[in-house]
């Protein structure tokens, strides 16, 4: 990306910082920080975020879920919703919809899917913390999700919302098209 992606703007704010909002629906909101930390954290003040920091983050996405989850664990949760900074699409009213949905049904995880695909927000129950404590280094939770998809709770999102920003020409696509939160289209189904 020619830099730290979770600090390019997305509308007069870092991805970073909206991806942070977008989950204060939740109760608490952990930001798992490992590369260029500082910076980031700075992108992050005012924010009702507690930072935990990944010393390991080189090894791949696999330790900032473990680092999140065993903060979590350790602090009581009986969920995580992962939220990924690198899509901006995903807004508060995205986040609270997995999170009603879980509310509602207590299903051990509440997965999005976009058209089709699943991607975050994803919430996981306590009882799946330790299947994701031992995600490989270079994995997220799309493993765990597999496993568990016959105990799972899906909220169907249209699949233009889905924008996952890996490269340039992804982000100045996603920028062009401008598209908000799902959450506000539809509401989740």
């Amino acid at each position: 990306m020619g830099g730290n992606k979770l600090l390019l703007d997305w509308n007069g704010e870092s991805l970073v910082r909206r991806a942070a909002r977008a989950a204060v629906a939740a109760d608490r909101v952990l930001a798992v920080l490992g590369h260029e930390a500082e910076r980031v954290r700075a992108e992050l003040s005012g924010l009702p975020v507690e930072i935990v920091l990944n010393a390991d983050h080189a090894r791949g996405m696999g330790t900032s879920l473990r680092a999140g989850v065993h903060h979590a664990a350790a602090e009581g949760a009986g969920a995580v919703v992962i939220v990924l900074g690198d899509m901006p699409l995903v807004g508060p009213q995205t986040v609270a919809a997995v999170i009603d949905r879980y509310r509602r049904t207590r299903a051990p995880l509440v997965v999005s899917r976009y058209g089709g695909v699943a991607a975050p927000p994803t919430l996981y129950d306590r009882a799946l913390f330790g299947d994701l404590l031992t995600v490989a280094d270079d994995r997220g939770g799309r493993m765990v999700a597999d496993r568990h998809r016959d105990r799972s709770e899906v909220v169907d999102w249209p699949a233009e919302a889905l924008a996952d920003l890996d490269t340039p020409a992804e982000y100045e696509a996603a920028r062009a098209g401008a598209l908000k939160d799902p959450g506000r289209k539809r509401g989740g189904a």
